[in-house]
């Protein structure tokens, strides 16, 4: 795994609050992160084990504002659905400090 942790932050919408009662979790990812990278992330950050990793490009995005003639614009980003092994929960927002060696 590399030096910094491949996750950004913690995606909260109504869709992903769904799918947390589920046991899935979403996070926005470097680009440059792989399932494995992600699977260690959440072992070091959060202290639970990994069932699966599903990651996805979501691409950008432009669009008119609604009332103004201004466009908006998003850029792409990456997004990783973390599946937990049982059914183990966690708040996504919080996570326990990585023990110093």
């Amino acid at each position: 795994m590399k030096t910094n942790s491949p996750i950004i932050e913690a995606l909260v919408t109504e869709k992903s609050s769904v799918a947390q009662s589920h046991g899935k979790y979403s996070f926005v990812v470097t680009k440059d992160a792989t399932k494995i990278d992600i699977k260690n992330a959440v072992k070091k950050l959060y202290g639970m084990d990994v069932e699966s990793v599903n990651m996805m490009i979501s691409p950008k995005k432009t669009r008119l504002l609604k009332g103004k003639y201004v466009w908006a614009k998003r850029p792409a980003f990456k997004k990783a659905v973390v599946t937990l092994k049982g059914k183990k929960t966690m708040d996504p927002s919080k996570f326990k400090e990585p023990k110093a060696k």
